[in-house]
């Protein structure tokens, strides 16, 4: 055996040794989330296993003695075989589990490619055996490939991970199964090294982990397929290779848990469905084309709706909780990123029928009546939100499930309901604890509710905003054109002579300290900078949201917002901002379509050459754009 690398943990480490075996059970358990060529793992429970267990389960059809003494060896840290045979006989059993790896394309046919892994918790050391198994269920090993990582301490003091490989002579790689070696040494020890520092457990569950992974992946790559040309002819202004491939993910799981409820209940028709709040309708048009009946809704028409046929039903109309807007004759609710409706869909699908089931994936937090305001500071927003509509569902007779999706989006955390809580003959009283609940949300009197500028919409199909009087009283729809009110929509007279006001009371500030070779300014905290503003500018920032923090971080060129306080923003120096990330070298002859804020306002111009500035230095270095104006998204 060879020792390939190690990594030392920092000093005082109290997180070791429990941090080692939370982090390598992310590599086992999540392989994808470092070796983005894998969908996942699909793995077996592990069992305990002595060294005449090991030899049987190590003995392929070739009846490979020679294999099994060379792993007893390495097992034991390198030992010789009569050695390890001595310290094995002492006490050693190791914890065994297999998992076979899901590429995210099937690249090796029917060929199965999995691991045996091998836990010893006394010697803190986990060991890989890799094995391919035919479709006739012939099975070898790959002794090249046989590698075990290792938690060394010397006095419980000083820690450090250990890589250590059977035949580094022999290791070949597939570049997805079977990784690089120097792979394992640069990428994957420091990982688990940070994760077994920070030892962090999650607040949700690992993803996708209500279905069968190998199902799943091997969906998503048809869909991808099917619908990948929906990026070419995008007409919104939204990435549409963010939206596509999200939808094709979601399409992907509902697809998957709809076969697999229709295998468990014996069921031979598709399942419907109507998604509330449908947004683009590619989820609906993607589900439609599957196979699957149903309609989206959405209180706004896009563009792109009229690109998909008729097959795909798609309703512009404002949705209102009510009598009205009930589905009992659907099969599945759909709320995906249904904002200020997310609350209310659990209660639509229950008050639908005793048999309609609901999916939602939570995006924006609202409760039944405005804005979701936070109860508990120990948890994070996201977390409680969730936990709120998982309630919700409770109280709505919902055996409520909760997963993880695998999609382009920091919000992934979905709720399902396909069963009840409850027996049809208690459906009255189910019924009562629902209304008593939703009472129990409505502000009280007085309280000032914060809404998402949602309206009343006029060719709504209720005459008023509270529905229809029964339930959802209080409800509005949002509006058909939503608000801009990101101080993109303000008068640009107003927007420059606020940056003017605050740059020059910044630049005053250092103006008069002795040499200076370029006036970088002083700092003012936000509420310092409110002070300098005229008392008729106020109430228009106060109507945008984040109001002047947002118009000093809009004007990025002139500005840099860290920590509540405002700099001029020096473009000579590198920070590991958004900003300047994005920056790149100004290449020779490069499109300028904006002056320099610098050049024509700093009493000293701009710290940059004009060939390494981004923006013109006068009037003869600007050149028109030939790029179509920015649209503002409704």
């Amino acid at each position: 055996m060879t020792k390939l690398a190690d990594v030392k943990f920092p000093g005082g480490c109290a997180t070791l040794p429990d941090g080692f075996w939370s982090a390598t059970d992310v590599w086992i358990k999540k392989p994808h989330v470092v070796n983005k060529r894998l969908c996942g793992v699909k793995e077996t429970e592990s069992s305990d296993v002595d060294r005449e267990e090991l030899h049987v389960l190590l003995r392929d059809q070739r009846g490979n003695h020679r294999l099994c003494e060379d792993v007893l060896c390495f097992l034991s840290g390198g030992d010789s075989p009569a050695r390890a045979h001595q310290n094995n006989n002492n006490n050693n059993t190791w914890s065994s589990s297999t998992r076979t790896f899901i590429p995210k394309v099937n690249c090796y046919g029917t060929t199965l490619h999995k691991e045996v892994i091998l836990k010893d918790f006394a010697g803190q050391r986990v060991t890989f055996i890799p094995f391919e198994e035919d479709e006739e269920g012939k099975v070898s090993f790959k002794r090249s490939n046989i590698y075990q990582i290792q938690l060394h301490s010397k006095d419980c003091e000083e820690w450090a991970l250990e890589l250590h490989v059977l035949a580094v002579d022999d290791w070949f790689s597939d570049g997805v199964a079977y990784p690089k070696l120097p792979w394992l040494s640069s990428d994957l020890l420091p990982k688990l090294l940070r994760w077994a520092a920070e030892c962090k457990s999650s607040e949700f569950k690992s993803t996708l982990s209500l279905l069968p992974v190998e199902k799943y992946s091997l969906v998503y790559q048809q869909l991808k397929e099917k619908y990948k040309a929906m990026v070419k002819v995008w007409p919104e202004v939204t990435d549409p290779e963010k939206f596509v491939y999200e939808d094709v993910a979601i399409a992907t799981y509902l697809l998957v848990l709809w076969d697999g409820e229709r295998a468990e209940r014996r069921l031979t028709a598709r399942q419907s469905f109507v998604d509330l709040g449908c947004g683009n309708g590619l989820l609906v048009h993607i589900l439609t084309n599957e196979g699957h009946p149903g309609k989206g809704i959405d209180v706004r028409r896009r563009r792109i709706w009229d690109t998909y046929g008729p097959r795909t039903v798609l309703e512009e109309k404002a949705i209102t909780p009510g009598e009205s807007f009930l589905f009992p004759g659907t099969d599945w609710l759909i709320g995906n990123h249904s904002d200020e409706l997310t609350p209310w869909i659990p209660v639509m699908a229950a008050r639908s029928s005793s048999s309609c089931r609901y999916f939602v994936l939570p995006c924006c937090f609202f409760d039944f009546y405005g804005k979701y305001q936070r109860r508990q500071c120990k948890k994070s927003q996201y977390k409680e939100y969730i936990d709120f509509i998982s309630e919700v569902s409770q109280v709505c007779g919902f055996d409520t499930e909760e997963d993880c999706l695998r999609i382009p989006s920091t919000k992934r955390v979905c709720l399902v309901g396909k069963t009840r809580n409850y027996r049809l003959s208690e459906e009255t009283e189910a019924e009562q604890r629902r209304a008593r609940y939703i009472l129990s949300r409505q502000p009280g009197p007085g309280v000032t509710v914060q809404r998402s500028a949602v309206t009343n919409d006029e060719d709504s199909c209720h005459g008023n905003a509270g529905g229809d009087g029964t339930w959802g009283a209080g409800f509005r729809p949002r509006d058909k054109v939503e608000t801009v009110r990101n101080c993109a929509a303000l008068p640009r007279e107003l927007v420059d002579a606020v940056v003017l006001r605050v740059a020059h009371a910044l630049l005053l500030m250092t103006a008069n300290d002795g040499e200076v070779s370029w006036n970088g300014g002083g700092s003012l905290s936000v509420s310092e900078v409110v002070g300098l503003l005229e008392q008729e500018t106020l109430p228009l920032l106060k109507k945008e949201c984040g109001g002047l923090q947002t118009l000093l971080k809009n004007n990025h060129q002139v500005f840099r917002v860290e920590g509540g306080r405002v700099y001029i923003r020096d473009w000579r120096e590198k920070r590991s901002t958004r900003v300047d990330t994005k920056r790149r070298p100004v290449a020779p002859g490069a499109l300028k379509t904006r002056l320099c804020w610098f050049h024509v306002n700093h009493p000293q111009g701009c710290p940059l050459q004009a060939e390494s500035c981004a923006y013109a230095h006068g009037l003869d270095e600007m050149r028109p754009s030939t790029r179509p104006l920015k649209k503002i998204r409704n």
